[in-house]
């Protein structure tokens, strides 16, 4: 597997990963356009999407999926890790339900606006 820039011809199937997981975010195509979208990717086939919002110093998760049968593999660590090398700081805004998630990742978590906060730096 490996990690690399979406292209825009896969925007749909982007989409389609971040809809299967509930997600919805309207930025997929700006951020494929800028080079802040990056996909995981085997044997072809894309397994998963982690969509960057660009802010000073480093970049927010603004929606991260993985397909579900392929979770569970370390698939959204990875692109969590790539994510991280493009700058000096990543931040996430996420659910109590994906805590375990950010805290493996060495996310420094609190509570922000009903929702936990995390910061990778």
């Amino acid at each position: 597997m490996r990690v690399r820039e979406a292209r825009p011809g896969e925007r749909e199937t982007v989409e389609g990963i971040l809809d299967a997981a509930m997600l919805q975010t309207g930025e997929v195509e700006v951020a494929i356009e800028r080079g802040d979208a990056l996909v995981a990717v085997e044997d072809g086939r894309l397994l998963g999407a982690v969509i960057l919002d660009p802010k000073p110093g480093g970049f927010h998760v603004d929606a991260i999926a993985v397909r579900r049968r392929r979770r569970g593999q370390g698939i959204g660590s990875v692109l969590v890790e790539k994510a991280s090398q493009r700058g000096d700081r990543l931040t996430a805004a996420f659910d109590s339900d994906v805590r375990p998630f950010y805290e493996a990742l060495g996310f420094e978590i609190r509570a922000k606006e009903g929702r936990l906060w995390g910061v990778l730096e």
